[in-house]
C-alpha cells in the first residue's frame, strides 16, 4: 500500500475503531456472594435503577442482577464491621441510562443503609435498623422491624407490616402505610398521607396535602397541618391524648362509641366547631370571630385538644 493510501485510510480506521468502542453495550451481569465475618451493617449505594433488598437466614450477602451500561464497577466488600455495596459511575451527572437493577439478599438481623438519587428500592424481611433515602425514587417496604427511617423527596413510600419506631417522610410524594405497629411518625409537605395502622403512638405532620388515617387503640395522636384536610378514625384509650392543629384545613375526628374524654376545641379566626358527640354547642367570642367548644364524655379520662385558625373541626363517633 502506498504512503498516500495509508494516509487516507488511517483516519477512517481510527474513526471506525472509536465509533465501535463508544457504542453502548449491555451492562455487566452480576452474581456474587460474600461470606460475612462479624458484620453488623450493610450499606448500599446505587444512583439510579432498581434495587431489591431481601433479608434471609444465611450468614452471607448475595448480589445478582445487571449493572448500568455506564458503570465502572461494583464495589462489594467487607470493611471492618460493614459490608459495602456500591455501583461506581464515571460521571455522577450522567442520567441517560436505565441504571442498575440489583437483587440483594442479606442476613435479616443486620442493619441496612440505602442511599440513592433516582433509584427505586424495595426492602423486605429485615429485623434490625433500616434506613433508606432517595431523591426521586419510590420506596416499598414490607415486614421490617426495630428502627425504620424511610425518606424520599419526590418519590412515593408504600409500606406494609412495619413494626417498631417507624418514621416515613416525603416532600411532594405520597405515603401509603398499612398494618404498622409500635410508634409511627408520618411527614409530608404537599403529598397525600394514608395509613391503616395498629400503632398506639402516631404523629402526623402534613403541610398542604390531605391526611386520612385509620387507627386502632391509641394512647397518643398528634396531627398538624396548614392547608390540607385531616381525617382520623380511632379508639382513644383510657388517659389517651389527642392533639391536632390546623390553619385553614379541616380536622375530622371519629371516635369509638362511648369514648370518655375531655374535649377542648378552639377556632381563632372563623371556622365551625361541630360536636356530634353531645348536645353541647360552640360559644362565639363576644368580640372577634373566635369560638370555643368545651365538653366531656363519660368520665373524661382522655384528653382531646384541637385548635384551628379558620378551618372546620368535627368530632363524632
Amino acid at each position: 500500500m502506498s504512503n498516500v493510501k495509508q494516509l487516507i485510510l488511517m483516519p477512517i480506521m481510527v474513526c471506525t475503531a472509536l465509533c465501535f468502542s463508544n457504542t453502548g453495550i449491555a451492562g455487566e451481569k452480576i452474581d456474587e456472594t460474600l461470606t460475612i465475618n462479624n458484620a453488623t451493617t450493610v450499606t448500599i449505594e446505587n444512583l439510579s435503577g432498581k434495587v431489591k433488598v431481601i433479608g434471609w437466614g444465611k450468614e452471607s450477602v448475595h448480589v445478582e442482577g445487571e449493572l448500568d451500561d455506564k458503570a465502572e464497577k461494583l464495589v462489594f466488600e467487607q470493611s471492618g464491621n460493614t459490608v459495602n455495596i456500591k455501583v461506581e459511575l464515571p460521571n455522577r451527572g450522567s442520567w441517560n441510562s436505565k441504571g442498575s437493577e440489583l437483587t440483594i439478599h442479606m442476613p435479616e438481623n443486620l442493619r441496612m443503609n440505602f442511599e440513592s438519587i433516582s433509584s427505586d428500592v424495595a426492602i423486605e424481611n429485615l429485623t434490625n435498623n433500616v434506613t433508606a433515602k432517595t431523591v426521586s425514587g419510590d420506596i416499598k417496604a414490607e415486614n421490617l422491624k426495630d428502627r425504620i427511617e424511610l425518606s424520599s423527596v419526590s418519590g412515593n413510600i408504600d409500606s406494609k407490616s412495619l413494626a417498631g419506631k417507624v418514621n416515613l417522610s416525603v416532600i411532594s410524594g405520597d405515603i401509603d402505610d398499612h398494618d404498622s405497629t409500635g410508634r409511627l411518625q408520618l411527614q409530608a409537605v404537599s403529598g397525600k398521607i394514608e395509613s391503616n395502622t395498629q400503632a398506639r403512638e402516631v404523629f402526623v405532620n402534613n403541610v398542604s396535602g390531605n391526611t386520612q388515617i385509620k387507627l386502632a387503640e391509641v394512647d397518643e395522636l398528634k396531627m398538624s397541618t396548614v392547608s390540607g384536610d385531616s381525617q382520623a378514625t380511632l379508639a382513644l384509650q383510657h388517659s389517651g391524648v389527642v392533639k391536632a392543629s390546623s390553619v385553614s384545613g379541616s380536622v375530622e375526628l371519629t371516635f369509638q362509641q362511648g369514648v370518655e374524654a375531655d374535649f377542648r376545641l378552639k377556632a381563632n379566626a372563623g371556622g365551625d366547631l361541630i360536636n356530634k358527640l353531645t348536645e353541647q354547642k360552640a360559644i362565639n367570642a363576644k368580640y372577634g370571630p373566635s369560638s370555643k367548644l368545651y365538653f366531656q364524655t363519660g368520665n373524661g379520662s382522655g384528653s382531646v385538644r384541637v385548635s384551628t385558625v379558620s378551618g372546620d373541626v368535627i368530632v363524632q363517633d
